[in-house]
């Protein structure tokens, strides 16, 4: 799994101009999953999200996370976060898995945030056409692989 989360003031995301899910303070996270990915990487990857310590104390240090500020998640699938541009100009997708797969491990991950965080999260509709709007706080972004835990 790989995720770009980014320290929002304010995110949502519309499908056929809908919203679909929408937050204040907290976090937006886009979730890429490929076919290898497991319940543990769900359950470090959820820790790791909700752990995070990247909103700012009362003295302006980011040693906060979106738990501690009682913050909220939005969470959007998004299958290009695997993609390959090592040959041409036009992206391969290969890694990112199909949605027969996907799906179920979107839903886990779902549950296991909202588990994580104390609360239910905000999301998308996985393999819509999202429409995503976010004020960047920070701007704080920051990318993880569980297939690469540093």
């Amino acid at each position: 799994m790989k995720v770009v989360l980014q320290r929002v003031s304010q995110a949502s995301v519309k499908v056929d101009g809908t919203i679909t899910g929408a937050i204040e303070n907290g976090l937006l996270v886009l979730l890429g999953i490929e076919d290898s990915d497991t319940d543990e990487d769900i359950q470090w990857l959820s820790n790791k999200i909700t752990g995070l310590r990247i909103f700012n104390d009362e003295n302006g240090v980011m040693n906060l996370s979106v738990k501690d500020t009682e913050g909220d998640i939005l969470l959007v699938s998004q299958f290009t976060l695997h993609a390959s541009t090592k040959k041409g100009n036009r992206p391969s997708y290969i890694r990112a898995s199909k949605s027969e797969i996907a799906i179920p491990v979107y839903e886990k991950m779902i549950r296991q945030l909202s588990a994580d965080l104390g609360k239910n999260i905000q999301t998308g509709i996985f393999g819509a056409d999202m429409k995503v709007s976010l004020l960047n706080d920070g701007p704080v972004t920051i990318v993880i692989d569980t297939k690469n835990k540093e």
